[in-house]
């Protein structure tokens, strides 16, 4: 077992909530979190996935796969409509998503008579613009990572010693979050980014944003990726094939991948 005092906390704090359960996407934090809460609460630990135009089937998956190596009961939530307020793409978009979602999650959990639904978010979730956590604390989602006050380098450090294979995992967000705030999400162009990006993982990219403005791809990869990028065959390759998937134009943002690159277009009060 892990010693560490913050990890000590966490699996205590998990113990005293009896029955649980894990808003699950499969990523970094809620697979830490659902693991340890197997660990603390054995069959009374649930995982929760909402299968909504958000998450790839690659993703998804994921999410199967890990939930099955833990062994913990995994519920899969089918949601194929967008919610018209998500649909328009507010800056506070997150929010609105977040909030069905979780009360799609808490409805489930409901059901099955549990009540204390946990979600992944840590303390590096506090610096960036999140307003999906305003979601989070209105519906009395707790949030046991942040509680215990984890950071995602912990929490990918402790996820390694618990043997999970997503402790090196690249950070992800939504599909939704490729599409420029005020552009609506369109389904065809949610399909669009995930076959692209789908395409740079086969080949070898861990990390890969190919975000959407209308019929251009603006691609982002990590500093010692982009040269890859622009080295042929695979430079006309990338063009050929994202026009196929029906953009009209591709092109590499050489500044590369950061977190929330479409924040930069608005402007948050603090």
């Amino acid at each position: 077992m892990i010693q560490h005092l913050k990890f000590d906390n966490l699996l205590s704090h998990l113990k005293r909530l009896d029955h649980v359960a894990v808003a699950f996407s499969g990523g970094v934090d809620s697979s830490f979190l659902l693991a340890v809460s197997k660990l603390a609460l054995g069959d009374k630990a649930v995982g929760i996935t909402i299968d909504s135009p958000a998450l790839p089937r690659y993703e998804l998956n994921d999410a199967i796969s890990i939930a099955q190596m833990i062994g913990v009961r995994h519920i899969i939530v089918k949601s194929d409509n967008i919610e018209e307020k998500v649909k328009r793409n507010p800056v506070d978009r997150c929010y609105f998503c977040k909030k069905t979602e979780f009360r799609s999650v808490k409805r489930v959990a409901g059901k099955l008579g549990i009540k204390y639904v946990l979600d992944g978010s840590n303390v590096d979730d506090l610096k960036d613009y999140r307003p999906g956590m305003k979601a989070v604390s209105e519906l009395q989602v707790l949030s046991p990572l942040l509680d215990a006050q984890m950071t995602k380098s912990e929490i990918r450090e402790f996820s390694k010693k618990l043997k999970l294979p997503t402790w090196d995992k690249p950070a992800y967000a939504c599909l939704f979050s490729r599409i420029p705030y005020g552009q609506e999400i369109r389904i065809e162009d949610l399909d669009k980014v995930e076959k692209a990006e789908k395409f740079f993982v086969d080949r070898g990219f861990r990390t890969i944003r190919v975000r959407c403005h209308g019929d251009l791809a603006r691609i982002e990869v990590i500093a010692t990726d982009k040269e890859k990028l622009v080295m042929e065959p695979l430079a006309s390759e990338i063009t050929q094939t994202l026009k196929s998937y029906g953009f009209k134009y591709v092109t590499l943002d050489i500044q590369g991948y950061r977190m929330g690159s479409l924040n930069e277009s608005i402007n948050i009060e603090e």
